[in-house]
């Protein structure tokens, strides 16, 4: 396991440290410690974790910190001295999965990963069901344009329409999505004359 602690605190960062090697299940962990978030290490050393420990999250950090997780998304545990809620609510947004104030110990820090990667595993999933839902949603909408096209191009009804497509998908071997997407491109060249 490769574990990043981002922490301008070399002492605090050790305490995090400590808290790790404590736990038997992260024992053979490497650990690395940067002073302030830079997205090229992140992306470098490619960690499985981030642990961010600081007196509060300042904008920039938590604006990398989103960049870095639409990019290489990895569970991120933020220890920090204080906060508000606005603070809170933008660390959440930035992808941190587990948001501590003021209560690191040693001894609670595996616990606390654990948590962190099981809630980043949960939002990955629901993020990528969401992500599935929309193509599929914009998939049948191009779908549904391309068989308007053909019903009135051709006089045929809605279910002709389909078989038609469906029929075009398979002997290119192409998503029916994409034969639709070609039919409205079509369309499209014709109804504005060309070139």
């Amino acid at each position: 396991m490769n574990v990043l602690i981002i922490d301008p605190d070399d002492a605090r960062a050790a305490l995090v440290a400590e808290g790790i090697r404590m736990d038997e299940a992260l024992q053979g962990a490497r650990i690395h410690h940067w002073p302030r978030f830079e997205l090229a290490q992140w992306l470098d050393i490619n960690p499985d974790m981030v642990i961010i420990a600081c007196e509060s999250p300042d904008r920039d950090t938590l604006d990398a910190l989103q960049v870095a997780n639409e990019q290489a998304p990895r569970p991120v545990a933020m220890f920090v001295d204080r906060s508000d809620s606005n603070t809170t609510a933008q660390a959440l947004e930035a992808g941190v999965a587990a948001y501590i104030v003021d209560g690191y110990a040693p001894n609670r820090i595996a616990s606390i990963l654990t948590v962190a990667a099981q809630r980043f595993n949960l939002m990955q999933t629901l993020r990528n069901d969401l992500s599935k839902a929309k193509a599929d949603l914009a998939a049948r909408k191009t779908i549904d344009r391309a068989k308007g096209i053909l019903m009135t191009s051709r006089g045929i009804n809605e279910d002709e329409a389909y078989k038609l497509m469906r029929k075009h998908a398979m002997d290119s071997g192409r998503p029916i999505a994409a034969v639709a997407a070609d039919i409205l491109s079509i369309a499209d060249l014709l109804k504005t004359g060309g070139v």
